[in-house]
């Protein structure tokens, strides 16, 4: 299928999430002379192998790229750390351990989790707006309504037409609504971990450094694909085997210097470039500000569980990780938004919009009306947010109890009330009731605190009046639904209407009230609020012609190209690359962030590196470019100018941390695990030869 989506020139080489399906000469151009040797057909063709064969969803929001051609994978180690903890035990511990296969019989299966490879995108802007056209007057609703019914109706059709097991069909949004595309996935559901060093390594650094340069972090896991005899997707079976790629990617070794082209190709997740600046305060000041203090309530309480009890600590690592890492980056991203003064940058953009719009009717007024709807749904916004993550999403058993209601509920046949039991297990395996409890208890104080009466759920009266820690340990003494024998035992003997009825659901569906209430009365605002965006960018890009404008990061495949380089922040020079003598000045053995491994010592202290150092001697770590990433394109292979693999992206810096919301070239910053490092890992501390053995490596 030839595909077209849109025209892409004349913006700074280091900005922008490309659309890969079709660069402009003029892309490929700026390209090539900032170092790219390869063509169009070499980055995106649906005929041949590509590039973009070679990049993969991992999991359910990471890239991943294939390294060998019999499926081995690789990504960051903090996106394949959930299936590295779900797989671990206290005797089998691969967090603190590592763990690395000797051969495809080792190579261990991980439940759940998927791999999904980009087959082809299509344009399909005109079927998805037939019946909203701009000149049918319809209030924001109602085209909302017609555009989400056209979506689903064009998606059930590509899924119809291709009855095909492993193919997934989506629509997908840009430019706020006004340009649509069908993307079509092959999904691989046997992903089996092959390799993970231990987390003193992957995760080196913990939370201190997270978002930070200079980093010294190894942060890769290596997974295999695995596919059935004939190469198409299949669930887990004993007979498949390791899939054949349409392309894998080539490994340099040769090292890099500042200036070097480097490509990013990944999914990064949402960014939200041309938001108003009312839509700046109100991430700010509700969506961050509301993930702050309850999650650093939650991770402390979290973490001295964990420090105390190795069981605690396997179940709750990867949560705590995934919690931890956009707390901190709703720390970040409201000190740049400050910093680099973006809501007053924003409203310079509204001002000269206004000047433009006087003389075109279509747009006389938006950023009066911008302003309005933000005002009238900030509160709601504002209650949901900490709901989310005092209620639904902070404290585990009122989420899980809304979950198994509704499971529960439509579990009738005997395969049904399997998949409700397989859900209940995996909740219990990563769960700690006494922990819970404490969280529970702080939470609902703090959402009780916080937020108006009108949006509290029934119990709160009862709970402030008995004291909350008093009342959570009266909840979870009466509750059943934290016993995983009693919840099992009621799913296999089809008795869910007990569980229906625990105090645990009771709770629940009170809480679930209150989001009712809210998304009722916030419904028809936040649909009046993205559409005066949808067409406040409309006209930017109406007003500014001869600008280039990528769409927003909608977790589909972009490209970003720049090079590599450091930068200068707060009067510090940075260098663009790290070394393990980094590492080794950072150690600290009375601080679990900083631990580093006997064996990695002894390494160094030889300066063993094998064929892995750079032309310097030394053991490169990291680097970083001026590569546009976001979350989402953890994992994301960096790529040089001949199309090989020369690192894996896996972070950002602290200093440009409002980047989803506005880019910084200054300051704006990839950080990346450099190959050389990984393949030390692999080879020389490891001893994974194996491994190696697979890998096209350019020396």
């Amino acid at each position: 299928m030839c595909i077209a989506l849109m025209s892409m020139a004349n913006a700074m080489a280091d900005e922008g999430m490309w659309m890969l399906s079709l660069l402009s000469q003029e892309r490929l151009e700026a390209m090539n002379k900032t170092g790219l040797k390869l063509t169009a057909e070499d980055i995106y063709d649906i005929n041949k192998g590509s590039l973009k064969d070679a990049v993969v969803i991992f999991g359910r929001g990471c890239t991943g790229e294939i390294v060998s051609e019999s499926g081995l994978l690789m990504t960051n180690h903090h996106c394949g750390y959930g299936s590295i903890q779900q797989l671990s035990s206290v005797e089998h511990n691969y967090l603190r351990d590592g763990f690395w296969s000797g051969s495809h019989a080792e190579d261990l299966p991980v439940d759940g989790l998927t791999v999904r490879f980009l087959e082809w995108v299509s344009d399909v802007s005109e079927e998805v707006t037939k019946g909203a056209e701009a000149d049918k007057k319809l209030t924001p609703k109602a085209r909302r309504a017609i555009v989400e019914e056209n979506m689903r109706a064009i998606e059930r059709m590509a899924q119809d037409t291709c009855k095909i097991v492993g193919k997934e069909c989506i629509v997908k949004e840009f430019f706020g609504g006004e340009q649509f595309f069908l993307i079509c996935y092959s999904v691989y559901e046997d992903v089996r971990l092959v390799g993970t060093p231990p987390e003193s390594i992957g995760k080196f650094g913990h939370d201190t450094d997270n978002w930070q340069w200079p980093r010294h972090t190894g942060d890769f896991s290596i997974f295999r694909v695995y596919a059935d005899k004939d190469n198409k997707p299949a669930k887990y079976s004993a007979d498949n085997v390791p899939l054949r790629p349409r392309h894998s990617l080539p490994i340099s070794i040769r090292g890099m210097k500042e200036g070097d082209y480097a490509m990013t190709i990944g999914y990064p997740g949402s960014t939200e470039r041309y938001v108003s600046n009312y839509g700046v305060e109100m991430t700010r000041d509700c969506e961050n500000t509301s993930r702050i203090e309850p999650r650093e309530i939650k991770q402390n309480i979290w973490l001295k569980d964990m420090q105390e009890e190795q069981s605690v600590y396997i179940a709750y690592a990867s949560k705590y990780a995934n919690s931890s890492n956009y707390y901190k980056n709703s720390i970040g991203m409201n000190k740049g938004i400050a910093d680099l003064k973006v809501v007053e940058r924003k409203r310079a953009e509204e001002k000269a919009f206004d000047q433009w719009a006087r003389q075109h009717t279509e747009y006389k007024g938006l950023t009066k009306e911008l302003r309005k709807a933000y005002k009238q749904l900030r509160p709601l916004e504002m209650v949901g947010d900490y709901w989310y993550e005092c209620l639904y999403g902070g404290a585990e058993i009122f989420r899980f109890a809304s979950q198994m209601i509704t499971k529960s509920k439509s579990a009738e046949s005997e395969s049904d009330r399997a998949e409700v039991k397989r859900f209940a297990e995996k909740f219990f395996d990563d769960y700690s009731a006494k922990t819970d409890q404490k969280v529970v208890a702080a939470l609902c104080k703090y959402y009780y605190d916080k937020i108006d009466k009108g949006y509290h759920p029934t119990f709160m009266k009862e709970a402030a009046k008995m004291g909350f820690e008093k009342w959570a340990a009266y909840f979870f003494a009466n509750s059943k639904m934290t016993d995983r024998s009693y919840v099992l035992s009621k799913i296999e003997n089809g008795e869910t209407e007990a569980l229906q009825e625990d105090l645990a659901a009771v709770y629940a569906v009170q809480i679930q009230d209150v989001m009712g209430k809210v998304s009722t009365e916030s419904d028809e605002k936040y649909k009046n609020t993205k559409d005066a965006e949808r067409r406040y960018l409309k006209g930017r890009r109406e007003m500014n012609r001869t600008k280039e404008y990528y769409p927003d990061a909608n977790f589909t495949m972009r490209l970003s190209y720049g090079t590599v380089g450091g930068y200068t922040a707060g009067g510090r020079k940075f260098n663009f690359f790290t070394d393990l003598e980094g590492v080794m000045a950072k150690e600290d053995p009375n601080n679990w962030e900083f631990v580093v491994s006997p064996r990695l010592k002894e390494l160094h202290a030889k300066r063993d590196y094998g064929r892995y150092a750079d032309i310097d001697g030394r053991m490169h770590v990291c680097f970083t470019t001026n590569n546009d990433i976001t979350g989402g394109n953890s994992g994301s292979p960096v790529i040089n100018g001949r199309g090989e693999l020369m690192g894996l992206a896996f972070d950002g810096n602290w200093e440009a941390m409002s980047g989803d919301i506005i880019f910084e070239p200054t300051l704006q910053k990839c950080i990346c695990v450099d190959i050389r490092y990984v393949l030390f890992i692999m080879d020389k501390f490891a001893g994974a030869k194996n491994l190696i053995n697979e890998l096209n490596i350019k020396d």
